[in-house]
């Protein structure tokens, strides 16, 4: 009896060594799982909550780039900002938002008629639900290039290295034609509102940023009849776009970014600033390019000449200044790159 007891005993601490030599060498996989499922007698399930699919994170490296922006423990200041669980996107699987968000939410600009449950719910009739899959994984690279408007960019010829990130973020009316040399000319993610929508070619996702409710009923409106015409002011009311490919960023990340990035500065955070947070979550390596005032301290986009310079540093609903403040600390935090001449 006590010579099977060894036997056991020694079994189990062989598998021990086992489980412990195979998360050293196989650190970077999900064979943990497998190892414990090993060691566990036949017809005894896993336990409760132990993962099968997905990544295990053992050494601490979130993805499969040299540096993963989703990485903690390496700025404390990053990681009091940051929150790995915030869905940037809305799918419709996960329309329910909480009640301090539709709040905060809809008092933004003021929308009236249908409740947010119908219009999501028409929404997902018109464009497809987008897999949630924001998570960083360790078997991919995510490279990000998110690309602003600055007049920054002009004589930059930065163009070429915009175009070799897998993921090229563009904003509102940003135009490459004529520009190419110095912004590029790939687009995969093109974020928008009403106010500042243009057609995309195909392939292209369209990002919606709802600043109201009265935004996610124009884009179901824009995709198909066209009846929508005026937001608080005449808008675009057809727009060419992949159905497929429309993402409709979710008023719970507003306010995340709101809160706990621009910290209230501002009525809430720029298109600039919710494309940059927004990278941050969909994103493994992020570069920034034409972010804030040209050489000359002038603010203004590189496709115009604004004789009004600094006009938009401060337009009384958001901070550019505080929010430059926030992208230089996440460039000297080594959480981005931010490129400039």
């Amino acid at each position: 009896m006590h010579c099977k007891r060894k036997i056991c005993l020694c079994a189990l601490l062989c598998g021990i060594l086992f489980v412990m030599i195979a998360t050293q060498t196989m650190h970077r996989t999900n064979f943990l799982p497998i190892a414990m499922a090993a060691l566990l007698p036949v017809g005894v399930a896993m336990p409760a909550g132990t993962p099968s699919e997905v990544t295990v994170e053992l050494d601490g490296v979130s993805c499969g780039c040299e540096t993963c922006v989703a990485d903690l423990g390496q700025s404390e200041w990053f990681d009091q900002h940051y929150e790995p669980q915030q869905q940037p996107f809305l799918t419709a699987q996960n329309t329910s938002l909480p009640a301090l968000t539709l709040k905060w939410w809809m008092r933004l600009q003021r929308s009236t008629g249908e409740t947010v449950e119908e219009v999501l719910e028409k929404m997902f009739q018109v464009i497809s639900s987008p897999l949630p899959d924001w998570p960083p994984r360790q078997d991919r690279c995510r490279t990000c290039a998110v690309v602003g408007n600055s007049g920054n960019l002009l004589g930059s010829k930065f163009g070429p290295l915009i175009n070799s990130h897998t993921t090229v973020i563009r904003m509102n009316k940003a135009t490459t034609l004529g520009f190419e040399e110095d912004v590029g000319n790939r687009t995969t993610h093109h974020i928008l509102y009403p106010e500042s929508a243009v057609d995309l070619p195909p392939g292209v996702h369209l990002v919606l940023l709802p600043f109201k409710l009265r935004d996610i009923q124009w884009v179901v409106s824009a995709l198909t009849t066209g009846e929508i015409k005026s937001t608080y002011m005449r808008v675009k009311n057809l727009v060419k776009a992949d159905k497929d490919k429309v993402i409709v960023v979710n008023p719970t990340f507003f306010k995340y970014t709101h809160d706990k990035w621009t910290e209230h500065h501002g009525r809430y955070p720029s298109t600039g600033m919710l494309a940059l947070i927004f990278s941050l979550h969909i994103c493994d390596e992020v570069s920034v390019f034409g972010y804030g005032a040209d050489q000359k301290g002038n603010w203004h986009h590189y496709w115009e000449k604004n004789k009004l310079s600094g006009a938009f540093r401060k337009t009384g609903v958001h901070s550019a200044d505080f929010e430059m403040q926030v992208i230089k600390k996440l460039a000297a935090e080594g959480k981005i790159k931010l490129h400039t001449v």
